[in-house]
This record gives C-alpha cells, sequence and structure tokens, in this order.
C-alpha cells in the first residue's frame, strides 16, 4: 500500500550536560548525590538523607519498577522513593 509510508527515524543525541538521577542506577551500583533538582521536594529528600556529597547504592527495585530502595551513607539507612521522586536526586559524574 503507497499511502503507508514510514518517515525515517532520527534518534535525538543525549547531551554531555545531561546527569545521571538516582532513577538511572542499576541495582547494586553506587553513586553520590550532586544535588537535587525540585525545590519542593528539595526539603523531604534533604530531611530522609539525602544530602548532597552522600553516596548511594540501588539495592532493589519493585516488579514493575516502582518504588526503588536506595541505601544511603556506609549501609545505615535504607530508603524507598517513587520513580518521581528519585528523578529528582542528580548524581555526580
Amino acid at each position: 500500500m503507497a499511502f503507508l509510508r514510514r518517515s525515517p527515524r532520527t534518534v535525538a543525541p543525549v547531551p554531555t550536560s545531561s546527569r545521571r538521577t538516582a532513577n538511572d542506577l542499576r541495582v547494586g551500583e553506587t553513586a553520590t548525590v550532586c544535588c537535587l533538582k525540585d525545590p519542593e521536594m528539595a526539603l523531604k529528600l534533604l530531611e530522609m538523607g539525602c544530602i548532597p556529597g552522600t553516596q548511594v547504592r540501588l539495592a532493589g527495585r519493585a516488579p514493575l519498577g516502582d518504588p526503588l530502595m536506595l541505601v544511603l551513607g556506609d549501609e545505615e539507612y535504607t530508603l524507598s522513593l517513587r520513580v518521581s521522586e528519585a528523578t529528582t536526586i542528580q548524581l555526580k559524574a
């Protein structure tokens, strides 16, 4: 059928300035908190221990991917976050 033409797909390059978030971690991967994106969510996350400079490790994900289980610091504190909350935590490269 000639009227069903597919347009060529183009993939936009990922900007190098984009930072990883806690949602981008793989299970078992460790990173350091850089900053928090959302000012409204920042106070809640700071109170829960997501302080810039703290190491975080993704300990697991729920079967459908939401929520996440993060371990903060030296195995001292386990935190469960929604994906929407985890995407506000930016990590150092």
